[in-house]
């Protein structure tokens, strides 16, 4: 029987009392691990959590991956949305460079819906321009998986995705401020110079499978898995196939022999 991992401790990478995220380990004492940082959706909006995310870190650790399961200032509480929701997982991921526990060689970057977003942008980060949020980064992921994810920021303001979510998170249209869209879409970073897979049900109403399929059209490093009957929620079903082929990629990907 495999031993279960121990518990993850909920640690600070700032001041605010949603700038946290939880450490889930592997047993034993094979550091420093690879790590996976999970990144929760919700439209970027309070109401949602990382406990969204809990199981997957749990099954990850027991698969020999360390996981950082990333809370994060959200669009109706102070400094969620531009900028301080881009500056706090920027800052969490790069804390990472400093836990001992920790490859900052072999981190990936995995999240759902908007935490999908979140993934990609942190992937694209080493190609931004000096004075994005976050600044310079310090980890750069090897792989980025977005689980039905908002690719494209602009087409999701267009398409007005969870009531004007976009809007909400970068407090702007694109008309009035076209270089924040170019700053922080996905779509408008590709290529993103990181592998990704994109996982994506056919039968999500809440985030389109165009956006997976579109940005995969843009960017020649994605990968998309379209996922036949699945809805918004069944990518993050630790029990459903699509959980399971993300799970295998990412220790593929993680516990690759040097």
């Amino acid at each position: 029987m495999t031993e279960p991992p121990p518990p993850a401790p909920c640690l600070p990478y700032g001041d605010h009392p949603d700038q946290v995220a939880n450490l889930h380990l592997p047993a034993g004492e094979d550091r420093p691990w690879p790590c996976v940082v999970l990144l929760h959706g919700g439209f970027w909006r309070m109401g949602w959590d990382r406990t969204l995310m809990t199981s997957l870190a749990i099954d990850l650790a027991r698969r020999g991956l360390a996981c950082w399961n990333v809370e994060y200032r959200r669009v109706g509480q102070e400094g969620g949305g531009w900028p301080g929701t881009f500056e706090d997982v920027a800052a969490a991921i790069d804390l990472l460079a400093e836990r001992d526990e920790i490859d900052p060689s072999r981190v990936a970057t995995c999240g759902h819906s908007a935490g999908g977003h979140l993934a990609l942008w942190l992937a694209a980060r080493n190609g931004l321009a000096d004075g994005a949020p976050g600044g310079r980064p310090r980890i750069r992921p090897v792989l980025a998986v977005a689980q039905a994810g908002v690719c494209d920021l602009e087409q999701g303001w267009s398409d007005t995705l969870g009531h004007g979510a976009v809007e909400g998170l970068l407090h702007v249209s694109p008309q009035d401020a076209p270089a924040r869209y170019a700053t922080t879409s996905p779509a408008a970073l590709a290529p993103l110079g990181v592998p990704q897979l994109l996982v994506h049900g056919t039968e999500d109403d809440i985030v389109p499978v165009s956006q997976s399929l579109l940005h995969a059209v843009r960017d020649p490093e994605a990968e998309v898995v379209e996922v036949h009957g699945a809805d918004h929620f069944d990518v993050i079903d630790p029990g459903h196939a699509s959980w399971q082929l993300v799970a295998e990629r990412l220790v593929s990907t993680l516990l690759r022999p040097s």
